[in-house]
Protein backbone atom coordinates (compact mmCIF):
# COMPACT_ATOMS: atom_id res chain seq x y z
CA UNK A 1 0.00 0.00 0.00
CA UNK A 2 1.40 3.73 -1.20
CA UNK A 3 1.97 5.35 2.09
CA UNK A 4 0.21 9.43 1.95
CA UNK A 5 -0.39 12.14 3.90
CA UNK A 6 -2.89 12.63 5.73
CA UNK A 7 -4.41 16.49 4.97
CA UNK A 8 -4.99 18.37 8.16
CA UNK A 9 -5.27 22.40 9.16
CA UNK A 10 -3.76 23.24 12.33
CA UNK A 11 -5.39 25.82 14.23
CA UNK A 12 -2.50 27.99 15.60
CA UNK A 13 -3.79 31.14 17.18
CA UNK A 14 -2.08 31.68 20.74
CA UNK A 15 0.54 28.50 20.16
CA UNK A 16 4.17 28.82 20.17
CA UNK A 17 5.53 27.80 16.88
CA UNK A 18 9.48 27.41 16.59
CA UNK A 19 11.22 29.21 13.12
CA UNK A 20 14.62 28.34 12.60
CA UNK A 21 16.26 30.88 9.82
CA UNK A 22 16.52 34.51 9.52
CA UNK A 23 16.45 34.70 5.93
CA UNK A 24 13.71 35.91 3.05
CA UNK A 25 12.50 32.02 3.10
CA UNK A 26 11.83 32.60 6.79
CA UNK A 27 9.94 35.84 6.57
CA UNK A 28 7.75 34.79 4.56
CA UNK A 29 6.80 31.82 6.74
CA UNK A 30 6.96 34.10 9.65
CA UNK A 31 4.41 36.43 7.74
CA UNK A 32 1.23 33.10 7.32
CA UNK A 33 2.25 32.22 10.68
CA UNK A 34 1.52 35.65 12.00
CA UNK A 35 -1.73 35.55 9.70
CA UNK A 36 -2.74 32.44 11.39
CA UNK A 37 -2.07 34.41 14.96
CA UNK A 38 0.53 31.81 16.09
CA UNK A 39 3.12 33.22 18.79
CA UNK A 40 6.31 32.85 16.60
CA UNK A 41 9.96 32.20 18.12
CA UNK A 42 12.58 32.53 15.67
CA UNK A 43 15.97 31.82 16.34
CA UNK A 44 18.92 32.90 13.65
CA UNK A 45 22.59 34.31 14.05
CA UNK A 46 21.01 37.03 11.36
CA UNK A 47 18.15 38.46 10.38
CA UNK A 48 16.87 40.48 7.27
CA UNK A 49 15.39 43.98 7.92
CA UNK A 50 11.49 42.83 7.22
CA UNK A 51 11.63 40.14 10.35
CA UNK A 52 13.56 42.92 12.65
CA UNK A 53 10.62 45.24 12.05
CA UNK A 54 8.02 42.84 13.18
CA UNK A 55 9.51 41.74 16.46
CA UNK A 56 6.82 42.21 18.87
CA UNK A 57 4.41 40.61 21.15
CA UNK A 58 3.76 37.74 18.33
CA UNK A 59 7.31 37.66 17.34
CA UNK A 60 10.22 37.21 19.20
CA UNK A 61 14.34 36.94 17.99
CA UNK A 62 16.84 35.16 19.28
CA UNK A 63 20.24 36.26 17.20
CA UNK A 64 22.30 32.93 17.75
CA UNK A 65 22.40 29.56 16.51
CA UNK A 66 19.92 26.81 17.31
CA UNK A 67 20.08 24.51 20.19
CA UNK A 68 17.37 21.36 20.52
CA UNK A 69 16.13 23.15 23.93
CA UNK A 70 14.51 25.91 21.29
CA UNK A 71 12.02 23.17 20.58
CA UNK A 72 10.62 22.49 24.07
CA UNK A 73 6.99 24.05 24.78
CA UNK A 74 6.22 24.31 20.48
CA UNK A 75 3.75 22.98 18.76
CA UNK A 76 5.10 23.25 15.63
CA UNK A 77 8.82 24.05 14.03
CA UNK A 78 9.71 25.23 10.73
CA UNK A 79 13.53 24.46 9.83
CA UNK A 80 13.94 27.81 6.92
CA UNK A 81 17.83 28.42 6.59
CA UNK A 82 20.01 28.13 3.51
CA UNK A 83 21.85 25.19 5.06
CA UNK A 84 20.61 21.60 4.92
CA UNK A 85 22.97 20.40 7.49
CA UNK A 86 21.43 23.29 10.13
CA UNK A 87 17.71 22.23 8.35
CA UNK A 88 18.57 18.31 8.88
CA UNK A 89 19.57 18.60 12.84
CA UNK A 90 16.02 21.15 13.42
CA UNK A 91 13.75 18.03 12.19
CA UNK A 92 16.30 15.52 13.87
CA UNK A 93 15.67 17.27 16.93
CA UNK A 94 12.42 17.87 16.05
CA UNK A 95 11.36 14.10 15.89
CA UNK A 96 12.86 13.17 18.69
CA UNK A 97 10.37 15.74 20.33
CA UNK A 98 7.72 14.61 18.49
CA UNK A 99 6.89 17.51 17.62
CA UNK A 100 6.03 18.39 14.16
CA UNK A 101 8.41 19.82 11.63
CA UNK A 102 8.56 21.69 7.83
CA UNK A 103 11.36 22.32 5.64
CA UNK A 104 11.44 24.86 3.21
CA UNK A 105 14.69 22.97 1.22
CA UNK A 106 13.83 19.18 0.97
CA UNK A 107 10.45 18.83 2.12
CA UNK A 108 9.96 14.98 2.32
CA UNK A 109 13.36 15.35 5.63
CA UNK A 110 10.34 17.32 7.69
CA UNK A 111 7.44 15.30 9.11
CA UNK A 112 5.10 18.07 7.60
CA UNK A 113 4.69 19.83 4.26
CA UNK A 114 2.71 23.11 3.21
CA UNK A 115 0.39 22.98 0.31
CA UNK A 116 -0.09 25.75 -2.19
CA UNK A 117 -2.79 27.63 -0.78
CA UNK A 118 -5.97 29.57 -2.06
CA UNK A 119 -7.93 32.05 0.08
CA UNK A 120 -11.15 33.72 -1.10
CA UNK A 121 -13.18 34.51 2.10
CA UNK A 122 -14.21 31.74 4.35
CA UNK A 123 -12.89 29.63 1.36
CA UNK A 124 -9.31 27.64 2.02
CA UNK A 125 -8.26 25.71 -0.63
CA UNK A 126 -4.83 23.58 0.04
CA UNK A 127 -3.54 21.64 -2.91
CA UNK A 128 -0.34 19.29 -2.88
CA UNK A 129 1.16 17.06 -5.41
CA UNK A 130 3.64 14.92 -4.01
CA UNK A 131 7.15 16.25 -4.73
CA UNK A 132 6.23 18.57 -7.71
CA UNK A 133 5.36 21.80 -5.92
CA UNK A 134 5.18 23.40 -8.99
CA UNK A 135 2.02 21.25 -10.16
CA UNK A 136 0.70 22.33 -6.99
CA UNK A 137 0.90 25.76 -7.49
CA UNK A 138 -0.52 25.71 -11.11
CA UNK A 139 -3.29 24.11 -10.02
CA UNK A 140 -3.77 26.13 -7.08
CA UNK A 141 -3.55 29.54 -9.94
CA UNK A 142 -5.88 27.71 -12.13
CA UNK A 143 -8.30 27.65 -9.28
CA UNK A 144 -8.42 30.46 -7.88
CA UNK A 145 -9.00 31.71 -11.89
CA UNK A 146 -12.23 29.86 -12.20
CA UNK A 147 -13.76 31.65 -8.78
CA UNK A 148 -12.39 34.49 -9.87
CA UNK A 149 -14.15 34.50 -13.04
CA UNK A 150 -17.40 33.09 -11.82
CA UNK A 151 -16.88 29.84 -13.50
CA UNK A 152 -16.47 27.40 -10.70
CA UNK A 153 -18.95 27.76 -8.84
CA UNK A 154 -17.88 28.77 -5.13
CA UNK A 155 -21.31 30.90 -3.82
CA UNK A 156 -21.58 29.87 0.28
CA UNK A 157 -24.70 27.30 0.60
CA UNK A 158 -25.86 28.45 3.53
CA UNK A 159 -27.33 31.79 3.72
CA UNK A 160 -25.66 35.28 4.59
CA UNK A 161 -26.13 35.95 8.33
CA UNK A 162 -26.42 39.16 7.01
CA UNK A 163 -27.13 40.94 3.12
CA UNK A 164 -25.02 43.41 1.73
CA UNK A 165 -24.63 45.18 -1.27
CA UNK A 166 -21.50 45.67 -3.27
CA UNK A 167 -21.75 48.18 -6.25
CA UNK A 168 -19.81 46.97 -8.84
CA UNK A 169 -18.67 48.55 -12.10
CA UNK A 170 -19.11 46.63 -15.12
CA UNK A 171 -16.55 48.68 -17.67
CA UNK A 172 -17.26 50.16 -20.95
CA UNK A 173 -19.88 47.55 -22.12
CA UNK A 174 -17.47 44.07 -23.27
CA UNK A 175 -17.88 41.35 -20.89
CA UNK A 176 -14.77 40.80 -20.37
CA UNK A 177 -13.49 44.32 -19.27
CA UNK A 178 -14.87 43.85 -15.71
CA UNK A 179 -12.36 43.58 -13.14
CA UNK A 180 -12.16 39.94 -11.64
CA UNK A 181 -13.28 40.89 -8.15
CA UNK A 182 -16.64 42.43 -9.91
CA UNK A 183 -17.03 39.45 -11.84
CA UNK A 184 -16.59 36.98 -8.88
CA UNK A 185 -19.18 39.30 -6.81
CA UNK A 186 -22.01 38.98 -10.14
CA UNK A 187 -21.44 35.09 -9.77
CA UNK A 188 -21.96 35.00 -5.73
CA UNK A 189 -25.12 37.40 -5.97
CA UNK A 190 -28.17 36.54 -4.55
CA UNK A 191 -29.38 39.76 -6.50
CA UNK A 192 -28.33 41.44 -9.12
CA UNK A 193 -30.24 45.06 -9.90
CA UNK A 194 -28.56 46.07 -13.50
CA UNK A 195 -28.17 48.99 -15.37
CA UNK A 196 -28.88 49.43 -19.07
CA UNK A 197 -25.02 49.71 -20.12
CA UNK A 198 -23.43 47.00 -17.82
CA UNK A 199 -22.17 43.82 -19.47
CA UNK A 200 -25.46 41.57 -19.32
CA UNK A 201 -23.80 38.36 -21.09
CA UNK A 202 -22.69 37.98 -17.46
CA UNK A 203 -25.69 37.52 -16.30
CA UNK A 204 -26.91 34.12 -18.59
CA UNK A 205 -24.76 31.96 -16.65
CA UNK A 206 -26.38 32.98 -13.37
CA UNK A 207 -28.37 29.55 -11.60
CA UNK A 208 -32.34 30.27 -11.81
CA UNK A 209 -32.74 31.29 -8.21
CA UNK A 210 -30.70 34.35 -8.38
CA UNK A 211 -33.28 37.80 -8.66
CA UNK A 212 -32.52 40.03 -11.57
CA UNK A 213 -33.52 43.31 -11.59
CA UNK A 214 -33.45 45.40 -14.41
CA UNK A 215 -33.66 48.94 -13.65
CA UNK A 216 -32.18 50.17 -17.35
CA UNK A 217 -32.44 54.24 -17.97
CA UNK A 218 -32.44 55.78 -20.98
CA UNK A 219 -33.06 59.56 -21.66
CA UNK A 220 -36.38 59.42 -22.03
CA UNK A 221 -37.16 56.38 -20.07
CA UNK A 222 -36.67 55.40 -16.71
CA UNK A 223 -38.33 51.32 -15.36
CA UNK A 224 -37.48 53.00 -11.64
CA UNK A 225 -36.77 56.14 -9.83
CA UNK A 226 -33.27 56.81 -8.10
CA UNK A 227 -35.29 56.82 -5.04
CA UNK A 228 -37.17 53.23 -5.76
CA UNK A 229 -33.28 51.71 -6.71
CA UNK A 230 -32.43 52.70 -3.41
CA UNK A 231 -35.31 51.13 -1.35
CA UNK A 232 -34.78 48.01 -3.64
CA UNK A 233 -31.05 47.12 -2.45
CA UNK A 234 -31.91 48.33 1.13
CA UNK A 235 -34.93 45.82 1.50
CA UNK A 236 -32.89 42.85 -0.35
CA UNK A 237 -29.95 43.66 1.88
CA UNK A 238 -31.99 43.51 4.95
CA UNK A 239 -33.86 40.46 3.61
CA UNK A 240 -29.61 38.60 4.23
CA UNK A 241 -29.69 38.66 0.48
CA UNK A 242 -26.42 39.44 -1.09
CA UNK A 243 -26.74 42.38 -3.55
CA UNK A 244 -24.79 43.62 -6.54
CA UNK A 245 -25.66 46.75 -8.20
CA UNK A 246 -24.55 45.88 -11.93
CA UNK A 247 -23.47 49.18 -13.56
CA UNK A 248 -22.22 50.26 -16.42
CA UNK A 249 -18.72 51.54 -16.20
CA UNK A 250 -17.73 53.19 -13.15
CA UNK A 251 -19.64 53.69 -10.25
CA UNK A 252 -18.81 56.67 -9.18
CA UNK A 253 -17.85 58.46 -12.64
CA UNK A 254 -21.83 59.81 -13.72
CA UNK A 255 -23.12 56.89 -12.15
CA UNK A 256 -24.80 57.78 -9.02
CA UNK A 257 -23.03 54.95 -7.17
CA UNK A 258 -22.65 57.72 -4.73
CA UNK A 259 -26.42 58.28 -3.55
CA UNK A 260 -27.11 54.91 -3.37
CA UNK A 261 -24.02 54.20 -1.10
CA UNK A 262 -25.48 57.04 1.13
CA UNK A 263 -28.58 55.50 1.23
CA UNK A 264 -27.15 52.16 2.12
CA UNK A 265 -25.04 53.72 4.80
CA UNK A 266 -28.14 55.85 6.28
CA UNK A 267 -30.33 52.72 6.52
CA UNK A 268 -27.28 50.73 8.20
CA UNK A 269 -26.90 48.24 5.24
CA UNK A 270 -23.18 47.10 4.83
CA UNK A 271 -21.79 48.68 1.35
CA UNK A 272 -18.67 48.40 -0.75
CA UNK A 273 -17.59 49.42 -4.26
CA UNK A 274 -16.10 47.90 -6.77
CA UNK A 275 -14.54 50.27 -9.36
CA UNK A 276 -14.75 50.01 -13.10
CA UNK A 277 -13.17 51.19 -16.30
CA UNK A 278 -15.21 54.13 -16.94
CA UNK A 279 -16.04 54.87 -20.98
CA UNK A 280 -14.59 58.08 -20.68
CA UNK A 281 -11.27 55.98 -20.53
CA UNK A 282 -11.91 52.97 -22.43
CA UNK A 283 -13.97 54.45 -25.37
CA UNK A 284 -11.15 56.99 -26.63
CA UNK A 285 -8.58 53.82 -26.13
CA UNK A 286 -10.35 51.38 -28.38
CA UNK A 287 -11.01 54.24 -31.02
CA UNK A 288 -7.23 54.58 -30.90
CA UNK A 289 -7.05 58.13 -29.74
CA UNK A 290 -4.84 58.48 -26.68
CA UNK A 291 -6.41 61.06 -24.17
CA UNK A 292 -2.70 62.58 -23.10
CA UNK A 293 0.67 62.62 -25.79
CA UNK A 294 3.50 64.15 -25.22
CA UNK A 295 3.71 67.84 -26.99
CA UNK A 296 0.03 68.02 -27.60
CA UNK A 297 -1.77 67.11 -24.65
CA UNK A 298 -0.81 67.04 -21.07
CA UNK A 299 -4.59 67.08 -19.60
CA UNK A 300 -7.70 66.36 -20.22
CA UNK A 301 -11.18 66.68 -18.78
CA UNK A 302 -14.75 64.91 -17.85
CA UNK A 303 -17.35 66.45 -18.26
CA UNK A 304 -21.67 65.41 -18.22
CA UNK A 305 -22.79 66.28 -21.47
CA UNK A 306 -26.48 66.22 -20.58
CA UNK A 307 -26.33 69.65 -19.91
CA UNK A 308 -28.63 72.13 -22.38
CA UNK A 309 -25.62 75.20 -23.07
CA UNK A 310 -28.92 76.61 -24.83
CA UNK A 311 -30.97 76.43 -21.58
CA UNK A 312 -28.62 78.62 -19.51
CA UNK A 313 -27.10 75.61 -18.01
CA UNK A 314 -26.23 77.54 -14.12
CA UNK A 315 -22.78 76.39 -12.16
CA UNK A 316 -20.99 75.19 -15.89
CA UNK A 317 -18.32 77.14 -16.78
CA UNK A 318 -18.23 77.00 -20.74
CA UNK A 319 -15.16 79.21 -21.08
CA UNK A 320 -12.64 77.79 -18.85
CA UNK A 321 -13.79 74.15 -20.68
CA UNK A 322 -13.59 75.69 -23.70
CA UNK A 323 -10.05 77.13 -22.65
CA UNK A 324 -8.42 74.93 -19.89
CA UNK A 325 -7.96 71.09 -20.99
CA UNK A 326 -6.11 70.24 -24.27
CA UNK A 327 -8.94 67.36 -24.34
CA UNK A 328 -12.28 67.01 -23.80
CA UNK A 329 -14.07 64.32 -22.79
CA UNK A 330 -18.13 64.26 -23.02
CA UNK A 331 -20.51 61.56 -22.02
CA UNK A 332 -24.19 61.54 -22.53
CA UNK A 333 -23.35 64.68 -25.17
CA UNK A 334 -25.25 63.09 -28.02
CA UNK A 335 -28.66 64.90 -27.84
CA UNK A 336 -27.32 68.49 -27.12
CA UNK A 337 -24.32 68.02 -29.53
CA UNK A 338 -24.91 70.68 -31.52
CA UNK A 339 -25.02 73.20 -28.92
CA UNK A 340 -22.44 72.16 -26.83
CA UNK A 341 -20.48 72.15 -29.77
CA UNK A 342 -21.26 76.05 -30.07
CA UNK A 343 -20.75 76.99 -27.13
CA UNK A 344 -16.84 75.90 -27.17
CA UNK A 345 -16.54 77.55 -29.73
CA UNK A 346 -18.47 80.75 -29.24
CA UNK A 347 -16.06 80.41 -25.73
CA UNK A 348 -12.85 80.47 -27.33
CA UNK A 349 -12.22 77.16 -28.91
CA UNK A 350 -11.16 76.51 -32.65
CA UNK A 351 -14.12 74.90 -34.39
CA UNK A 352 -11.26 73.48 -36.55
CA UNK A 353 -10.06 71.51 -33.25
CA UNK A 354 -10.16 67.75 -34.16
CA UNK A 355 -13.23 66.16 -32.37
CA UNK A 356 -14.77 62.59 -32.45
CA UNK A 357 -17.68 60.38 -31.50
CA UNK A 358 -17.52 56.48 -30.46
CA UNK A 359 -20.53 54.97 -30.53
CA UNK A 360 -20.55 51.44 -28.50
CA UNK A 361 -17.21 51.54 -27.74
CA UNK A 362 -15.45 47.61 -27.19
CA UNK A 363 -18.25 46.17 -28.72
CA UNK A 364 -19.07 44.54 -31.71
CA UNK A 365 -20.49 47.22 -34.08
CA UNK A 366 -18.03 49.71 -32.70
CA UNK A 367 -18.28 53.22 -34.58
CA UNK A 368 -16.33 56.18 -34.83
CA UNK A 369 -16.65 59.52 -36.29
CA UNK A 370 -13.70 61.89 -37.00
CA UNK A 371 -14.53 65.40 -38.05
CA UNK A 372 -14.06 69.09 -36.45
CA UNK A 373 -15.45 70.74 -33.47
CA UNK A 374 -17.46 72.35 -35.60
CA UNK A 375 -18.36 69.82 -38.01
CA UNK A 376 -18.86 66.68 -35.71
CA UNK A 377 -22.57 67.47 -35.21
CA UNK A 378 -23.78 67.52 -38.95
CA UNK A 379 -21.22 64.38 -39.28
CA UNK A 380 -22.57 62.24 -36.25
CA UNK A 381 -26.17 63.00 -37.68
CA UNK A 382 -25.13 61.60 -41.52
CA UNK A 383 -23.27 58.51 -39.83
CA UNK A 384 -26.97 57.37 -37.83
CA UNK A 385 -24.91 57.73 -34.56
CA UNK A 386 -27.05 57.84 -31.53
CA UNK A 387 -26.46 57.47 -27.44
CA UNK A 388 -24.72 55.58 -25.96
CA UNK A 389 -21.74 57.66 -27.56
CA UNK A 390 -18.72 59.31 -25.90
CA UNK A 391 -17.55 62.78 -27.64
CA UNK A 392 -13.82 63.82 -27.77
CA UNK A 393 -12.65 66.76 -28.53
CA UNK A 394 -8.80 67.90 -28.59
CA UNK A 395 -5.68 67.65 -31.40
CA UNK A 396 -5.04 63.96 -29.32
CA UNK A 397 -7.89 62.64 -32.22
CA UNK A 398 -5.31 62.80 -35.63
CA UNK A 399 -2.92 61.29 -33.79
CA UNK A 400 -3.78 58.11 -34.78
CA UNK A 401 -6.07 58.95 -37.64
CA UNK A 402 -6.24 57.46 -40.96
CA UNK A 403 -4.59 59.07 -43.92
CA UNK A 404 -6.95 60.51 -45.86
Amino acid sequence: MTVTDFPLLLDLADRRVLVVGGGVVAARRVRRLLEAGARVELVAPEVVAELSAQAGPQLSIATRTFIPADIDGAWLVCACTDDARTNEAVASAAEHARVFCIRSDHAPGGSARTPAVLRRGEVTVAITSGDDPQRSLALRDAIALAIDLGSLESRPVRAAKQGSVALVGGGPGHPELITVRGRRLVSEADVVVVDRLAPRELLTDLPDHVEIIDCGKSAHRHNLTQAQINEILIARAQAGKRVVRLKGGDPFVFGRGSEEMLACIAAGVAVSVVPGISSALAAPAAAEIPLTHRGVAADFAVVSGHLDPASGSKGFDWATLATGPATIVMLMAMEHLADISDALIRHGRSADTPAAAIHRATLAGQQTVRSTLGGLAPAVRAAGLTAPSVVIVGEVVDIFAPAD
